[in-house]
């Protein structure tokens, strides 16, 4: 694998859609974020909690590349690391390609297991009309996807800072494609 990184680390205790950029988040094992409002064993996420409360949370923590940036930019978005409600942007890694399973290592100690796609909704087009479209691309098979980052748990509790090393261990096979969750 490239040389993968942490871009920037983003949190915030309110369900607001945006994380404010922050210096360090610490990934607290089977909960998410410290601090944030999606920490919890059970699924926070408020469209969620009204369907089933109790149903484990799997969007203990949001990632997102930086490349999906890069590509707002360049088509006239002006979208920065924070503004699209994740946790951690990253730097050098498809993460959109990883099979669910896969383990990243951020930084010293932590690691989060991949569960899923992000299920993105239309609060993204509060930050800018049509942004919604713009985070959708069109995969090798020519399907329409979305790129607006994976979700994942806790497995190992840590600090995780900007600049921080990542690490990708992948599941045995047979790989499984990730899915929204």
């Amino acid at each position: 694998m490239t040389n993968a990184t942490v871009v920037s680390v983003g949190r915030d205790d309110s369900h607001q859609f945006s994380k404010p950029v922050v210096e360090q988040i610490i990934l607290l094992a089977g909960l998410g974020i410290e601090g944030d409002a999606h920490c919890g064993a059970t699924t926070q996420h408020r469209y969620l909690v009204k369907k089933d409360p109790g149903r484990p949370n799997l969007c203990q923590v949001h990632l997102i590349g930086v490349e999906l940036y890069a590509d707002l930019v360049r088509a006239r978005w002006s979208i920065e690391p924070g503004e699209l409600g994740e946790n951690v942007t990253t730097r050098g890694l498809d993460l959109m390609s990883l099979p669910s399973g896969s383990i990243l290592h951020l930084g010293a100690e932590a690691s989060i297991e991949i569960t899923g796609k992000r299920s993105p909704c239309s609060q993204i087009n509060g930050l800018a009309p049509g942004l919604m479209k713009a985070v959708f691309g069109v995969n090798g098979s020519g399907t329409r996807e979305s790129r607006a980052g994976i979700m994942g748990i806790v497995l190992t509790g840590g600090i995780v800072r900007a600049n921080d090393d990542l690490r990708v261990e992948l599941p045995q096979g047979p790989f499984r494609a990730l899915v929204a969750v």
